[in-house]
Parts: structure tokens; C-alpha cells; sequence
């Protein structure tokens, strides 16, 4: 498959790719990491070409046929979803249309060579499975979450969500040899997650792809590509393989690096005794060059560094009583039904996730029980003392967006000092200036970060979370896992991350459609066991 030979790339005068050389192995499942800004959506762009190194070079094989899922859907789609997944599959339409020029010309002028170029252009679409390609794109548009109905539909009335799906089948639909997906998962519900998980697990061809879901991770990579200070180095395995191999890796270096150092303090010894005499000024001068060879193996090891991430407390002003929440026979919507008959009694101390197809109403439920929108029908009932925290997947719910990071946090909480603010905004990665931010002005993590923070400022004993590991690298993403599940008091939350789910979750409550849910105890594998034995529909079968 694809070879990269000494590639160098700079940005901002920094080396992100440093003399890069890699053989991509045909047939192999590679997973890239690293951490934010080390440049992994820089090297898959330049895998595509869609950037140039400064140097090096790139070999693509004759016979590579690229997939790849570009940052933002078409501008000028095809009129419905449908036609357009179809335009995905260019090496069918390509020789569709030879086959179809011959097939005009034949019967315009008939001639033997005619007949033999449309005959082999024929039998070409055949081989690439041309007459197949229709009910291909209909099985990846249905697998990834799209309803019949929704194929005559328009992709421009599609949410950017939508459209990125749509963008996927459509890099599926031409059967790629190499496909190249950059966090793939980020518009995906969890049951469509687990049927690409189960395609890209079927995927004959190279895959490379980079993501922060570490359930994706282990079960699809078969090799893992550690980007980090301009350097590429592979692991066999998947990523808690590689961590295990990093960790290893890393304590060795820092042992050698020990031992370099401790020479270096020995021979700098000498140098300092005797350096200034004549007589042994010669051996003084040679310690001096070993010193600096010493430093340059040294410099070279590339100790690595620590990563910033997160560190959350959760506090919580005072516990509620034991009954947190009941609902009863409840309709969620907004002008109209989105699903009907919820039924769900929540106690102190649960941590219960959400979970279910998209447009079932996940995140209409947790704007109601939130009070951000009002309950079409049913009954809502909070219990003694419940003092709610809600996070929204769309942070600029809650946030203004002319208000700065410190103000958004000391508006959550009057009581909190401006230490106290700023400690807390410390925590969460916004230190010294960027505590003077507009909301208007920070990235999709900030914002995310900032949305946490006042939410724990208000130090509630009953929290809502709506995807609250948006933005979030895997490392913060694990920190705030452990943080929930160690929280003493209540917790609702949505998530399609399935390590985070089973890392905080007690229960699972499952949306199954419009009409249909139920609660769950235990963690994702014990509500498929259950609804296996009990004839529940299991969302998450693939």
C-alpha cells in the first residue's frame, strides 16, 4: 500500500512531521494517536493530498483506490439522498459511462472492434459489481441510521450531522481499498456506531484512522502509529496493547537517559577538578567531548512529556433524598410527539446512561427533564431537595457568548471567590489569560470545558449530561469518567463513548422508539443479556 519516505512538514515553525518513513501494510487496521496538535489530521491530508510536505516523498500504489471522509459534506449535493450516496461510487460511473458511449456508438455504426470495447468495459462493470451498487448504497445509508424515507429526501434539509453520514456510505459505496477516516464516530448514534464498528471489522482493504473512542480503538486496530514531537512510531496491537509497549518503552528511555545523565555528572567532575591545570588539561578537554556526545544521545532519546489534561472535583452542597425523579407515562417533543409513554423512577446515587438510535429523542428527553423544554403530556416529579446541573450538547445552550470564561463560571455560582473560579477553570486546562476569553471566541473543547465548569461551580447533587466527552481527548475524557463515577450524588447522562458509559454508568436506559423504552441495570453488556432473554430489542445488535 502506501509508502512515505522522510517526510517533513512545518507549521508555525514547528516540526510536526520530522523525517517521517512508513510502509502502511496492506490489509492491517491502524489506528493513529497522539496527542492534540502532534499532527495527525495534517498527515492523513497529506496521505490524501489534500496538503504537501515541505519534503520527502509519497508512493501510492497503481492500484490504490482511496477512501476518504472529508471535513465538511458537498455544497451542492445531488437532489436527494439517495443519488447522492450513488455519486460516491465514481469507478462505477466511470466505466458505466465508457460501456454506455460504446453501446451509443454501436448502434449508430456497428463494428467487431466496437463490440469487443464495450464487451470488455462491460464485463469491467461487472467485476466492480456495477449492478449491485444501488442496493450497496441503500445497505450502508440504512446501516448508518437513515429511514427509507429518507432517501427521496434532499440532502440541504439534512443537519450537519446527516450529511457527514452521508458522506460516509458514500466513500463505502465505492468500494475503497484504503480508507482513510478521521474520527469517524463523531456523528454516529450507538447503534449505527456499532454497525460501521462491525463493517470496518469485515474491511478487507488498509484502514488507518484516528479516533478517541478507545472502545473503536482495541477492538479495530490491529497496529498502532504513535505520532508525537514530529516522530511516528508503530505498535503491534491495539491501543491498551500500545500503552502497555509506551510505558515500557518510556521507563526504559528514562533509565537510560538516568545513566547518560549520571556520566555526564561524573566526567563533569573531572572537568571542574581539573580543568584549570595544565597537566591535565588534555584529559579535562577529551571529558569535555564526551560530555557533549553524552547530551546528544541524550537530546535524541526524546523523553516524552507529559500530557495537560483535566482534573476534576466533584462537590455537591448538600444530598438529596432518595427519590431524585419521577416520571410517568410521559410525551416529549417539541411542536409535536418525538416519543411517547416514558416511564423512569431514578434514585439518590444512580448513574444512569441514555442510550438509542438518533431522532429517538435522547437529547429532547434531557432538555425536558432539564426544564428547557416543557412535558407535552405525563407526569414529572422531582424529589426532596434536588438541586440540578444540566450540560448541553450544544454549549452555547448555556453559555453567553459575550461573557467571558471567568464571568460564564462566577454566574453559575455568586458564592465562589475569583480563586476559587479561576482554580476551577485551572483544572480544566484555562489558565492566566484564557480565563478572559469570550465564549464567542473559544474552540469546541474550550467551550465544552467551560460548560463543565459551571456546572460544577454550581456543585448540584443531581447532574444531566448530554455528550459532556464532545471535543475532549482521551485521556481528559477518562479523568472525567473516573470523576462521575466516583460522584456521590445523581447522574443522567447521553453518550455514544462506550468505554465512558461503562466506566460511570449503573444503568442503562434504553430508548428503543417512539413508544418503546426501559431501564436497565448493570452496564451495556448486561442490558443485551436481558433483552436478549426478555425479547426487548437489543439497539446495539449489530
Amino acid at each position: 500500500m502506501i509508502y512515505i519516505q522522510n517526510l517533513v512538514k512545518r507549521l508555525g515553525g514547528k516540526s510536526v512531521l520530522d523525517d517521517v518513513s512508513y510502509h502502511f501494510p496492506q490489509g492491517e487496521h491502524i489506528a493513529l494517536v497522539g496527542d492534540n496538535g502532534a499532527g495527525k489530521s495534517t498527515l492523513l491530508n497529506i496521505l490524501c493530498g489534500l496538503d504537501e510536505a515541505d519534503e520527502g516523498t509519497i508512493i501510492r500504489p497503481k492500484g490504490l483506490v482511496l477512501g476518504y471522509l472529508p471535513q465538511e459534506p458537498s455544497s451542492y449535493p445531488a437532489s436527494t439522498v439517495l443519488a447522492e450516496c450513488l455519486e460516491g461510487a465514481v469507478r462505477v460511473k466511470a466505466v458505466g459511462l465508457v460501456r454506455d458511449r460504446y453501446l451509443a456508438e454501436m448502434e449508430a455504426s456497428y463494428t467487431d472492434e466496437l463490440y469487443e470495447a464495450y464487451d470488455k468495459a462491460e464485463a469491467e462493470f461487472q467485476a466492480l459489481k456495477g449492478y449491485e451498487v444501488e442496493s450497496d448504497a441503500k445497505k450502508y445509508l440504512v446501516g448508518l441510521g437513515f429511514s427509507l424515507e429518507q432517501f427521496d429526501q434532499s440532502p440541504l434539509e439534512l443537519s450537519g450531522g446527516w450529511r457527514m453520514r452521508l458522506e460516509l456510505a458514500k466513500i463505502l459505496v465505492n468500494n475503497p481499498n484504503f480508507l482513510i477516516l478521521d474520527e469517524p464516530t463523531n456523528h454516529l448514534d450507538l447503534p449505527s456506531l456499532v454497525w460501521l464498528e462491525s463493517f470496518l471489522q469485515s474491511f478487507e482493504g488498509t484502514l488507518l484512522f484516528v479516533s478517541h473512542d478507545r472502545a473503536l480503538l482495541n477492538r479495530l486496530s490491529s497496529i498502532t502509529l504513535h505520532l508525537a514531537h514530529g516522530s511516528l512510531t508503530p505498535y503491534v496491537g491495539n491501543y491498551d496493547q500500545f500503552l502497555t509497549q509506551y510505558e515500557l518503552a518510556s521507563l526504559q528511555t528514562e533509565a537510560q537517559a538516568k545513566g547518560l545523565q549520571q556520566k555526564q555528572a561524573h566526567l563533569q567532575k573531572f572537568v571542574d577538578r581539573f580543568g584549570a591545570s595544565a597537566a591535565k588539561a588534555a584529559q579535562a578537554q577529551s571529558r569535555v567531548k564526551q560530555i557533549e556526545k553524552l547530551r546528544e544521545v541524550e537530546n535524541a532519546l526524546n523523553l516524552p512529556k507529559a500530557q495537560r489534561v483535566i482534573s476534576a472535583s466533584l462537590k455537591i452542597a448538600a444530598a438529596s433524598g432518595k427519590d431524585v425523579l419521577k416520571l410517568q407515562k410521559a410525551t416529549v417533543g417539541y411542536a409535536s410527539p418525538i416519543a411517547r409513554n416514558l416511564s423512569l423512577s431514578i434514585q439518590r446515587g444512580q448513574r444512569i446512561a441514555i442510550i438509542g438510535a438518533n431522532g429517538v429523542g435522547k437529547s429532547t428527553l434531557v432538555k425536558t427533564l432539564a426544564n428547557s423544554l416543557p412535558l407535552l403530556d405525563g407526569v414529572l416529579e422531582f424529589g426532596h431537595n434536588v438541586m440540578l446541573g444540566y450540560h448541553a450538547q450544544n454549549h452555547l445552550d448555556g453559555l453567553k457568548p459575550n461573557a467571558t470564561a471567568l464571568e460564564s463560571v462566577t454566574e453559575a455560582n455568586r458564592e465562589l471567590t475569583e480563586q476559587n473560579v479561576r482554580s476551577l477553570l485551572g483544572q480544566f486546562l484555562l489558565q492566566k489569560d484564557d480565563v478572559f476569553k469570550k465564549v464567542s471566541v473559544l474552540s469546541g473543547g474550550e467551550k465544552n470545558r467551560v460548560s463543565l465548569c459551571c456546572l460544577l461551580a454550581k456543585q448540584a447533587n443531581f447532574l444531566i449530561l448530554d455528550e459532556p466527552t464532545n471535543h475532549l481527548d482521551m485521556a481528559s475524557a477518562d479523568i472525567l469518567a473516573s470523576t462521575l463515577a466516583d460522584f456521590k450524588g445523581t447522574i443522567l447522562f447521553v453518550s455514544h463513548d462506550r468505554s465512558f458509559i461503562d466506566t460511570v454508568a449503573t444503568h442503562i436506559f434504553v430508548v428503543a422508539n417512539a413508544t418503546q423504552s426501559a431501564l436497565f441495570e448493570g452496564k451495556l453488556k448486561d442490558y443485551e443479556e436481558v433483552a436478549e432473554r426478555s425479547g426487548f430489542p437489543n439497539i446495539l445488535k449489530g
